[in-house]
């Protein structure tokens, strides 16, 4: 369990408010020049002591992807990208740090632009997030105006210029490659890697794409050092984490954790419990809709770290925790995110373009009882030629939930074309 002493977003809720003011209360911006004087290496350093792995679903450890840039410029300018394109469902996280704590990504894109040599960084906004745009926009001109950001930032002697770049709304835009092509201008398409954006990124351009969970959490690391973060969690899952909790629980809540809290643990005490109670729980997706949907009886035991979901063929991803109790039709919510994935699918890769739609045209039959049993193993062996054969994770993202499903759901896929399956024609 999370200490209060340790909680690095102690505004989550919007107690109070987002404004320069009411953050340097909060402990943002504290002497930040002596952060900066200390150096580019040893920011990193410290990063890697911290062992913070990245908050928007990948884990990809943060100082080694920082480390991956340029330490002499060969001409061409460096670029530093903030993915705040937060379309997953069931994913609210980094809405509420834009809503209430903005200025610890605003200081933690200053620091990170500082560590890795570039002097200009675009925030990328999920289009619909109109009042977080402007929130942090506003955040954005008082640091301007107080001497946090742009010439001699914090009075470093570094330039630093932040921007804020609106998207349209596309969740392929959340994998980086696409979010770069979306601020060339161009549709959002992911991009063939290698190259990759430390070599090759923003307008062709060295480039590092970071969460907003994660530079929001540095300026923190930073003040009270790597080894404080490492020392929160379990080894390789370190550190403090926000949940996105909803669904069929008394109270739907974000909320800042310990890596590594059992999932029973942090649906009890943080969302009031299962509606019903824990008896009446039928599965959970812990990390946003990607991940691989969990049994109550695994659910029991979990942790909620990278490694932990990950032995059970599920992931951490976002941390969004989707609960779902007995009333739910699990094949109608499956089919659901089917859909999802087919709607967003840039269309670029086959597998992806062509199987997406298959998947979901094969869990409606499923969900409506007209399939036949040897659909299911059809499907698993579709979900399978999916899974790893496109240039982004949106194919695998669309293949996990119904690998999930059928692993631990069979019975129930069964049972349903049992009671109303038809002939196959």
């Amino acid at each position: 369990m999370l200490r209060d002493q340790d909680r690095i977003f102690t505004n989550l809720q919007g107690i109070s408010s987002p404004t320069l003011k009411d953050a340097k209360l909060r402990g943002d911006w504290d002497q930040t020049k002596s952060l900066l004087a200390r150096g580019r290496d040893w920011i990193i350093e410290e990063l890697d002591r911290s062992c913070l792995r990245g908050r928007g679903g990948a884990g990809f450890p943060t100082g080694k992807k920082w480390s991956f840039m340029p330490k002499v410029s060969d001409g061409r300018p460096s670029y530093f990208v903030i993915n705040a394109d937060e379309s997953e469902p069931g994913t609210c996280k980094d809405r509420d740090i834009l809503r209430y704590e903005p200025h610890k990504l605003i200081e933690g894109s200053l620091l990170g632009s500082f560590a890795i040599g570039a002097p200009v960084a675009y925030i990328y906004v999920r289009g619909e997030y109109v009042r977080e745009a402007k929130i942090l926009q506003q955040s954005i001109d008082e640091a301007y105006e107080a001497g946090l950001l742009g010439k001699n930032a914090a009075g470093s002697g570094w330039n630093f210029d932040l921007y804020v770049h609106r998207g349209a709304g596309a969740y392929i835009c959340g994998e980086e490659s696409a979010l770069l092509e979306s601020l060339e201008g161009r549709k959002g398409m992911p991009r063939l890697k290698p190259p990759y954006p430390a070599q090759m990124g923003l307008y062709g351009c060295p480039t590092t794409v970071n969460n907003v969970e994660t530079v929001a959490v540095v300026p923190t690391i930073l003040r009270r050092g790597g080894s404080w973060f490492a020392s929160i969690g379990r080894p390789h899952n370190t550190g403090t984490k926000i949940f996105s909790i909803s669904g069929h629980v008394n109270n739907p809540c974000n909320v800042e954790e310990e890596m590594g809290i059992p999932l029973k643990e942090l649906i009890e005490k943080h969302a009031g419990g299962v509606r019903g109670g824990w008896d009446n729980l039928k599965a959970v997706i812990p990390g946003g809709s990607s991940v691989s949907v969990l049994p109550r009886e695994i659910c029991d035991t979990v942790l909620m770290d990278f490694d932990s979901l990950a032995s059970f063929k599920s992931g951490l991803g976002t941390a969004a925790v989707i609960v779902m109790d007995q009333s739910t039709d699990i094949l109608k919510a499956i089919a659901n995110l089917s859909r999802f994935y087919m709607h967003e699918s840039c269309g670029q890769c086959t597998p992806c373009r062509e199987g997406t739609g298959w998947m979901w045209r094969m869990m409606e039959r499923i969900v409506q009882g007209q399939a036949i049993k040897e659909d299911i193993d059809l499907l698993e062996d579709v979900a399978g030629q999916v899974e790893n054969h496109t240039i982004c994770a949106l194919g695998d993202a669309a293949a996990w939930p119904v690998q999930g499903l059928i692993r631990h759901f069979r019975k129930d896929i069964e049972e349903r074309l049992s009671a109303g399956a038809t002939p196959a024609i």
